[in-house]
């Protein structure tokens, strides 16, 4: 690995010229490298972070790559780190002109690391020294206390996707008063949802009720407000107070609370494991942001890629390479997601919609196909529109909003099913739905959503750690929930329960069809044996 010669960074300058005059906004400052397909492989375990602390997977999955590499050899081409400053990596192999297309690419990739929303609590950091700082404190602890740091990582890192990543997100740009009071919170979010557990419709009137008294007079709404709870809620005061007296729980996320409160790690002898914790739950915050914007970041580089480069006069002599190579990366998989495709294409769709003023209520409101395809304001806020994207979108929320049944119908896009054609034996693929409502489900299906699980303090102490998933229709993934609490009740010291709720198949007669009902389950970790309970 070394830094690229000064003639590729000439030219890489010459891209940030043009990209920044296109309205582009990131830091003058980049650091570019030149790696050989193997430096890829060696640290793609590492998330492309050089400085990652060691930890015996990276291992493994090293030899895995290098095995896959020899049956199936490829050129990566680029990748690029959200650091300070942002940290690229080039193939050896590439020419200059695919240089040139590349950092467009990774310009569009650094001008969305620090504009979009979801990693403001990075744009400070300087990611690669912390991780090297990091590492150092884990070889320094590895040395004093041998493999027991790997099994502090491990058990750490089994429960690395359940960190309060939105909880940690600064509340940028509100006003200090948009907070509610102390007692309106309680009010709203434990009095009536967890002591009353009131039904949604009762809570809602109950929100709206209080804003409108908010809108009216806000000075005197919280007085005019309790006076009728007060009626209604004669011990809501009491149990106020009562809840003031108890220390508030500053934790977001059980990681935090493990770390802080583990009747195990506070000995003298563990005080140690603290700082592994730290590290994998600090990475795995820092890692949030990118796991939760595959899409709209690889559309977002894709499309500045494609604009850029396109009207680049380096290009010329390349154009038949260009297409093959940008076509195989942005062309639309029939079957499975790729995120470059369908990105790339959201983010044209709202740039074409919001030309045209499709954007707005009384588009949504026309019926008639030819007057929606009509349809044509002539705004010319695209490039507008596509920048807030960039700015306030996730995946999630740019795949909600704007999949549409007239965006599925322009690309022609399905929800593949699978069967098994019985005369053949084969597996065979079908077109399983052309509904827009559908191919969104399929695309959220695809994307991270980890448990919500919390801590139930009223039922844990220094002898029991109890548990609660929050059932969204999902359940947890049955196969990793005996090693995770054995993990768990390794760093919390004791035994560890978790309730919650699984989809059972009840039986059924031959012929029928199957049924399926909702099943409290309770699992307890004791001793390092896991027992599976229903309550």
């Amino acid at each position: 690995m070394e830094l690229i010669s000064q003639h590729t960074k000439k030219i890489m300058e010459e891209c940030k010229i043009r990209a920044s005059a296109a309205g582009l906004v990131f830091a003058d400052e980049t650091l570019e490298y030149i790696v050989t397909n193997r430096d890829m492989l060696e640290l793609s375990p590492k998330v492309m972070i050089p400085t990652l602390y060691d930890y015996w997977v990276h291992d493994v999955e090293v030899l895995r790559e290098i095995g896959k590499y020899k049956l199936y050899p490829h050129n990566p081409y680029e990748t690029v780190i959200n650091s300070r400053p942002a940290i690229s990596f080039y193939n050896d192999n590439n020419p200059d002109w695919l240089n040139i297309m590349i950092f467009y690419h990774v310009l569009g990739h650094i001008d969305f690391f620090q504009n979009n929303l979801l990693f403001q609590r990075t744009w400070n950091d300087d990611f690669v020294g912390q991780a090297l700082a990091d590492k150092r404190l884990i070889e320094s602890l590895r040395s004093q206390h041998g493999r027991w740091v790997d099994y502090a990582i491990e058990f750490s890192r089994s429960i690395d996707n359940l960190v309060g990543y939105f909880e940690t997100l600064p509340k940028k740009g509100f006003p200090e008063d948009m907070e509610p009071s102390e007692k309106v919170s309680f009010y709203f979010y434990i009095f009536l949802q967890e002591i009353k557990k009131v039904s949604e419709l009762e809570l809602f009137n109950e929100i709206d009720k209080y804003n409108k008294l908010v809108t009216q007079n806000p000075s005197q709404a919280d007085e005019a407000f309790f006076a009728e709870v007060r009626i209604k809620y004669p011990e809501f005061i009491p149990v106020f107070e009562k809840n003031r007296e108890k220390p508030k729980q500053e934790c977001v996320d059980i990681m935090e609370y493990i770390r802080d409160n583990s009747p195990f790690l506070r000995k003298e002898e563990n005080v140690w494991m603290r700082s592994v914790m730290n590290i994998v739950r600090n990475t795995a915050l820092y890692f949030g942001p990118q796991m939760r914007t595959k899409i709209i970041n690889e559309g977002w580089a894709s499309f500045w890629h494609d604009e850029l480069f396109r009207s680049d006069d380096r290009i010329k002599g390349n154009e038949v390479a260009y297409a093959r190579l940008n076509a195989g990366v942005t062309s639309l998989s029939r079957i499975g997601l790729n995120p470059y495709a369908i990105g790339l294409r959201l983010i044209q769709h709202v740039e074409e919609q919001a030309n045209k003023g499709k954007i707005c209520t009384n588009f949504q409101l026309l019926k008639g196909i030819e007057e929606r395809e009509n349809f044509d304001q002539k705004t010319g806020k695209g490039r507008e529109a596509i920048f807030n994207l960039r700015s306030d979108f996730s995946d999630f929320t740019l795949v909600n909003t704007f999949v549409t049944q007239d965006f599925t119908d322009e690309h022609d896009l399905f929800v593949v099913g699978q069967r098994i054609n019985q005369q053949r034996g084969t597996k065979e693929y079908y077109i399983k739905s052309r509904k827009a409502e559908d191919y969104k489900e399929m695309l959220i299906n695809t994307m991270i959503h980890p448990v919500k699980i919390s801590v139930d303090e009223r039922k844990t102490n220094d002898k029991n750690l109890y548990l609660v998933h929050e059932f969204e229709n999902r359940q947890i993934y049955k196969p990793y929930i005996p090693d995770t609490l054995i993990g768990i009740e390794y760093l919390w010291g004791a035994p560890v329960q978790l309730e919650t709720i699984e989809i059972v198949r009840t039986q059924t007669k031959p012929g029928e069809k199957a049924v399926f009902e909702l099943r409290k389950i309770l699992y307890t970790s004791k001793d390092g044996k896991v027992l599976k309970v229903n309550i």
